[in-house]
């Protein structure tokens, strides 16, 4: 088919380099004489038929280095199981199908949905409904399937990594334990790697539950050779063995329902209590998926944007793009979101989504214990 007009929308988390997709779309689309517009608010905009025309001359100009997205993002919506209050009651409605329509009467041959599990969950199920749907991974926590890095993620580490060079005067100076929480999810991809990256001497990550009195006889180790500090990372997912996850909110209402946090308040004040040591918790949250793109994630971004565009005038659908072994290719949508084949799940960040966790064969993780990094657990062979 002949690819004449195409829309882009951002949903989910905000992360660095969302920006950067939209310019490289609409330029590769621009040069082909292919006409690109935006839902404004992600799927939001969608449902409510709220779009704009983006130029490469005029609105989507000069936003490499920008932080956050022009055309705005939703977390809250689940075109397919959205929330309603009718006649005083709340009911959950499917949406799908006038979504659908708006798409038909706009005339769009393709929409370039580009975002995170949940985000890709519902492209999955309008492509099941016939929507052409290319996916482009959104995500800071790096969890998407099939695909080496995200874009916002090495963005986030180095906000990790320099909140940990920072941290680490402070304990130094103070002689104290100071713990970071770092955001991820149900992974600990961002914790790991800014835990090597800044030097710190314990890494809680979700796929290794840990052990307090490892952690613990780790740090009184230190001491008594006398490195009378220590520097922990904690991933916001991470949970003592035989433990749960800790969180701060649950709104069964949104697609992610859980928000995570907390547990880096938890592993301090155990370790101030076996240890005897102060210990300090801080929470970096927001600030990772803010602000200015690296060069990496600017680069990464556009190489997305762009071969999306490629994907769409082969008429490939239902896919989303991916970057594998440094080169960019993409698979089924259906491969993404795993055995959570139900149209309109609540979230996509389920137990049945095929989201990418860090493997106990990684090499983070043998690096990490090479270099002494305790990981809260026995060593992992």
């Amino acid at each position: 088919m002949e690819i004449k007009k195409v829309a882009v929308l951002t949903n989910g988390g905000d992360a660095p380099g969302l920006n950067a997709v939209i310019r490289a779309i609409t330029k590769a689309c621009s040069l082909r004489g292919i006409k690109v517009y935006a839902y404004i608010e992600g799927y939001q905009g969608l449902l409510r038929n709220n779009y704009i025309e983006l130029s490469s001359e005029g609105n989507a100009s000069g936003l490499l280095p920008k932080g956050g997205t022009i055309i705005g993002a939703s977390n809250s919506t689940n075109i397919f199981n959205l929330p309603v209050i009718i006649n005083g009651e709340k009911k959950f409605i499917d949406y799908s199908d006038k979504c659908i329509e708006n798409i038909k009467e706009a005339e769009f041959d393709c929409i370039f949905t580009i975002g995170g599990d949940g985000t890709q969950k519902s492209a999955r199920d309008l492509s099941v409904k016939g929507v052409n749907i290319i996916g482009i991974p959104k995500t800071i926590d790096n969890d998407v399937a099939h695909t080496d890095f995200t874009f916002g993620y090495n963005t986030a580490v180095g906000v990790a990594t320099d909140a940990l060079d920072r941290l680490h005067t402070t304990a130094s100076a103070h002689r104290r334990v100071m713990v970071l929480e770092v955001m991820g999810r149900y992974t600990g991809w961002i914790g790991l790697e800014s835990a090597i990256a800044g030097g710190a001497d314990i890494a809680l990550i979700p796929e290794i539950p840990f052990d307090y009195d490892i952690i613990a006889n780790s740090i009184l180790k230190r001491s008594s050779v006398g490195k009378h500090f220590s520097v922990v990372v904690v991933s916001e997912g991470a949970m003592e063995k035989g433990g749960e996850l800790t969180s701060k909110h649950i709104d069964d209402d949104k697609p992610d329902s859980i928000t995570l946090g907390g547990i880096g308040d938890k592993v301090a004040a155990e370790i101030e209590k076996r240890t005897g040591i102060v210990s300090r918790n801080t929470v970096l949250g927001y600030v990772q998926r803010g602000g200015t793109p690296s060069s990496f994630d600017r680069v990464l971004s556009t190489k997305y944007g762009s071969h999306a565009v490629d994907l769409a005038l082969q008429g490939k659908f239902g896919v989303i793009v991916t970057l594998k072994d440094n080169k960019l290719s993409h698979v089924s949508l259906e491969d993404v979101v795993g055995d959570n084949k139900e149209i309109g799940a609540v979230s996509g960040n389920t137990k049945e989504t095929n989201i990418k966790l860090v493997p106990m064969d990684h090499d983070l993780i043998k690096t990490a214990q090479a270099i002494g990094i305790c990981l809260g657990c026995e060593e992992i062979k």
